[in-house]
């Protein structure tokens, strides 16, 4: 199974009257919504560049890459890794949003270095369908970063490709550390 959280989960249904955690994001957005001025932008990133990464909690990317709001677009999934909806996204940050560079980002201690396809055969047994997505899990985080690239790299939908890096996030320092050579 994944990585646990480092506090206990909050309850997504408290006992009747109790707050759940959605009611407690809602009120939370009130308050953001009340205070709300429109940042008058428009959906094309300022710098350029879509960021890939995963969707573990333990990563603030902008804080962790110095970015504002409305510099880039941020496509998160399980592992960070390039799948089709990936490559989906990228295509439309790309060809109609104007995005040109592309960040990916893993991170140690990653759980789906724990996980392995039987993952599917598990929820196969469990709720009699098998999914028809991959895992997409891995014991080398440089190799799949690597990998990634390479699907992004060899894309025939993507326009920009010669500006792909990819990085390893280390979730006890908080630094980066580039894999592979610069294209």
């Amino acid at each position: 199974m994944l990585v646990p959280a480092s506090r206990p989960a909050q309850p997504t249904t408290g006992p009747a009257g109790d707050e759940t955690v959605i009611d407690r994001l809602v009120r939370s957005n009130k308050g953001y919504a009340a205070g709300f001025a429109d940042p008058g932008m428009g959906a094309r990133p300022v710098l350029g560049v879509a960021v890939v990464a995963c969707m573990d909690a333990r990563l603030d990317l902008h804080a962790a890459l110095g970015l504002e709001l409305g510099d880039c677009h941020t496509i998160r999934n399980a592992g960070g890794v390039v799948t089709d909806d990936t490559i989906r996204s990228l295509t439309i940050s790309q060809r109609a949003l104007g995005t040109r560079s592309v960040v990916l980002i893993h991170h140690t201690g990653c759980g789906l270095e724990s996980l392995t396809e039987d993952f599917r055969h598990e929820l196969e047994m469990e709720v009699g369908q098998r999914p028809a997505w991959a895992v997409e899990a891995f014991r080398d985080v440089d190799q799949d970063i690597r990998q990634s690239m390479q699907r992004v790299r060899t894309s025939p939908f993507l326009l920009h490709t010669d500006d792909v890096r990819g990085f390893v996030f280390d979730v006890k320092t908080g630094a980066l550390r580039e894999v592979g050579a610069r294209s």
